[in-house]
This record gives C-alpha cells, sequence and structure tokens, in this order.
C-alpha cells in the first residue's frame, strides 16, 4: 500500500476515483486512523465527482511514528507554559498535509479536517490560501480558551489511563467505553461494528504514545481566532448538536470568526462518525466545494 515522501516524514494514503477530478482531502482527528473516515463517505464523494484521499496523521496509523521522541510535560502545557518537550505542532504537522500533496503533484484541495484535522485544515487554509479551494471544519473548535469544557465522561474519554492489560481484546472493548461517552445519541453504532472497527485499528497499528504527542500539539496550539480571520476560501462548519467532546459553541466560534462561513448543525450527532450520516458529510463537503467553484 502507498507511503510518500512528505515534509521529512513518509505518509500512509489512500486515494480513490479520478486522478483528473478535483481533490478532496481528509484530515482525521487526534490519534484516529484514516479508516474513521468510512468507505461510505469515500464513495459518496466519488460519486459526485471527486478524487478522495484519506492519509494517517504523522504518529498514527501506518505513517512515520515518532517513538523515542519526548513526550509532551501536560501539567506544564496547561500552565500555559513553554511546549519545549514537543516533537512537533500542529502547524509541523498541517506543512504535512501540504508536503502530502507536493508528492501527490495535487496544486489545490477541498480540505476536510475532523475535531483535531479540523484544527489542522483551519490552519492550511490561513497559512497556505493558494493551495486551498475550500473547507470543511467538522467538530471542531477555534482554541478560544473561554469556550465551554467537554462533559467529564468525554473528557475521560481522552484522559483515562489505558487497561492494564493492552491485548487486543481489552484495548478494543475501552476503546468502544470511550466511544460511547462521545458518540451521537440518534444515530447509534452497532457494538459488533464497533468491535470490527477498533479490532482493525488495533491490528493495524497500536501507538499511545503518538496519541499523547498529538495531544500536546493541540493544547499547545491554543486560541486560533485571529488566524481564522485570514481564510479567504468558501467554508462550511458542520457540528453535532449533541457533542459533549466539543461543544456546539465550539463549531459556532469557528463560524464566527471565518469569514462568510456557513454554519450547520445536525441534531443527535456527537463527536463521532456514523454511517448514518455519511450524506450529510457529503451534502456539506460538496456544497463547500461548489461555492468555490462558483
Amino acid at each position: 500500500m502507498p507511503r510518500i515522501s512528505a515534509n521529512t516524514i513518509e505518509l500512509f494514503y489512500e486515494s480513490f476515483g479520478s486522478a483528473s477530478a478535483p481533490t478532496v482531502l481528509l484530515i482525521m482527528g487526534l490519534g484516529a486512523q484514516l479508516t474513521r473516515w468510512n468507505i461510505e463517505l469515500c464513495d459518496l464523494l466519488v460519486h459526485r465527482g471527486y478524487r478522495v484521499i484519506r492519509f494517517d496523521n504523522r504518529d498514527s496509523g501506518l505513517s512515520t511514528r515518532c517513538d523515542g521522541l519526548a513526550l509532551p510535560d501536560f501539567s506544564a502545557l496547561l500552565r500555559g507554559a513553554s511546549p519545549f518537550a514537543l516533537p512537533y505542532t500542529l502547524e509541523t504537522m498541517a506543512a504535512d498535509s501540504i508536503g502530502l500533496l507536493d508528492a501527490l503533484e495535487i496544486e489545490q484541495a477541498h480540505l476536510v479536517g475532523a475535531s483535531m484535522g479540523g484544527a489542522i485544515a483551519q490552519i492550511i487554509a490561513a497559512r497556505y490560501p493558494e493551495r486551498t479551494h475550500s473547507l470543511t471544519s467538522i467538530m471542531s473548535s477555534s482554541g478560544n480558551p473561554m469556550l465551554p469544557p467537554p462533559t467529564s465522561a468525554a473528557a475521560m474519554s481522552l484522559f483515562a489511563p489505558l487497561p492494564v492489560t493492552q491485548d487486543r481484546q481489552s484495548v478494543v472493548q475501552d476503546a468502544i467505553a470511550r466511544h460511547r461517552s462521545v458518540a451521537s445519541p440518534a444515530y447509534p453504532t452497532a457494538e459488533e461494528d464497533l468491535e470490527l472497527l477498533f479490532g482493525q485499528e488495533y491490528d493495524r497499528s497500536f501507538n499511545p504514545q503518538g496519541v499523547a504527542r498529538q495531544l500536546g500539539a493541540l493544547i499547545a496550539n491554543g486560541d486560533r481566532r485571529a488566524l481564522l480571520k485570514r481564510i479567504a476560501c468558501p467554508t462550511v462548519v458542520l457540528h453535532g448538536k449533541d457533542d459533549p467532546l466539543i461543544n456546539l459553541a465550539c463549531g459556532e466560534d469557528v463560524a464566527n470568526h471565518i469569514p462568510e462561513a456557513e454554519l450547520r448543525v445536525v441534531d443527535g450527532m456527537g463527536h463521532d462518525f456514523p454511517v448514518a450520516l455519511s450524506a450529510t458529510f457529503a451534502d456539506a463537503i460538496c456544497q463547500a466545494a461548489t461555492r468555490a467553484a462558483c
């Protein structure tokens, strides 16, 4: 399967659809692998005339792991101390995406980012406007420190320790429990589907230290409101009304700071990617892309 050199590392990616079609670049969130972008969404976008690229961020999936590099001092980061121990930042990860486009000889793309991936896509749209056709920011935030925090249960999905026995069954069951605390209440995913997804992820790559390094990069990035005001491309902000991890107010703040952004709120959606909402995600992405073509 394809790995390609980008920004001094190697990124694992998958491409769907015609190479001559307009490109949609899917940027996943914290610790998540490219498989979280379900194939149903990819197929819908291809059917609507786009080339779709999904990839593993650095330190996740089959892309370069930063093993041996320092882990963040989260207590220092939360106190606002200098992120001296961070091996990379969200700006680095944004440059990874640009490096992937360069390696694939793609001049511009429709950017789609989810959660932390939304933050990365926001940075790209602001810092690399010449590479950005449109932006779809999904279940993400502006980094404004005054926004509502996660619910306690959702916060535990990020910060609770892993099971002591980190065998496949224990890790999969732990992942399901964490998922349930942030999942979409109106669009539940069947237990057997979650077992399949998280089992495949464990088999593909189990890298908890990578999640910690990515989380450090996210926390250290801070407030992006000034950066968001620089985004000039057509933008759709999609957010779940019932997101317990990144409150709806966070998505509203993103939309309020990007000029002429369109906000779409989905009732019953939490902080996950139910297959039942694939058409909803595709509609938002295509709406931003269509505005860019006008």
